[in-house]
């Protein structure tokens, strides 16, 4: 801890419940293979949004953070600016330190996009994006710009929203792309997984599940079983990664 709270350059995740968590490992290893000595990134565990100001109050050395659930959304009001990208859709994973004070980014879009591009066939026209917490609004986001047409299913539906109970086979056959935004399924809960009328599944499906442990979760599996591509969320989280890596290091 001591060698942690010594470095003079401090990254960090802010979330709840975030020890399985991605970000560390990956940028402590990346650290280390570019002989990053004083560079340290660590998990913050928030559990209200409220705990933020005495985090940053505490930790003078930080440099950048990354957002996960459930605080890309309410992390904004603490955010002296936010990129036009990121205000559009209304969700920040991603914040620089700068002179002028904390900028919020989203890089979650350019991970969802060169993760699932390669899937993509012609027949995947329209898309169902499960849940709408604000990993959904970026998924949203992708997806009008790849100009596939999408619907929300939640729990608690709003206009224009499916709930869980509405998803027919008809439905089912006209919305080729299913991407899981939501929690269930994440270790150590892997039996959990949003529920959709699976055996509607076939081989001209796409799921996609932004989840990446485990490897591959029972909404993964039980898509695999009926046929259909699948894709976790694990090459999306190195690549938004990287992303927040080059925004952080870009004067």
């Amino acid at each position: 801890m001591e060698k942690i709270e010594s470095s003079a350059n401090r990254y960090g995740l802010i979330g709840k419940d975030i020890a399985y968590s991605f970000s560390k490992g990956y940028f402590s290893e990346k650290f280390s293979k570019l002989e990053l000595g004083d560079y340290s990134y660590e998990n913050f565990d928030l559990q209200t949004i409220e705990e933020f100001d005495a985090l940053l109050h505490n930790n003078p050395n930080l440099k950048g953070l990354n957002v996960t659930i459930p605080y890309k959304e309410k992390v904004q009001t603490y955010l002296s600016a936010i990129d036009d990208v990121a205000a559009q859709i209304g969700a920040v994973n991603t914040i620089k330190f700068t002179k002028k004070g904390l900028v919020g980014y989203n890089t979650d879009i350019y991970g969802f996009q060169k993760s699932i591009e390669p899937f993509l066939e012609k027949q995947h026209q329209k898309a169902l994006i499960l849940g709408t917490g604000g990993a959904s609004k970026a998924i949203a986001f992708v997806l009008e710009s790849l100009q596939i047409p999408y619907v929300f299913v939640s729990r608690k539906p709003q206009e224009k929203q499916l709930h869980y109970e509405d998803l027919t086979k008809d439905i089912l056959k006209e919305h080729q792309v299913i991407v899981n935004c939501t929690p269930l399924g994440t270790h150590p809960n892997i039996d959990e997984k949003p529920k959709i009328p699976y055996q509607h599944i076939n081989s001209q499906h796409m799921l996609f599940d932004l989840i990446y442990n485990p490897e591959k979760t029972t909404f993964l599996k039980e898509g695999e079983l009926q046929g259909a591509t699948i894709c976790n969320g694990l090459r999306m989280l190195e690549l938004q990664a990287e992303k927040a890596w080059e925004i952080w290091n870009n004067e």
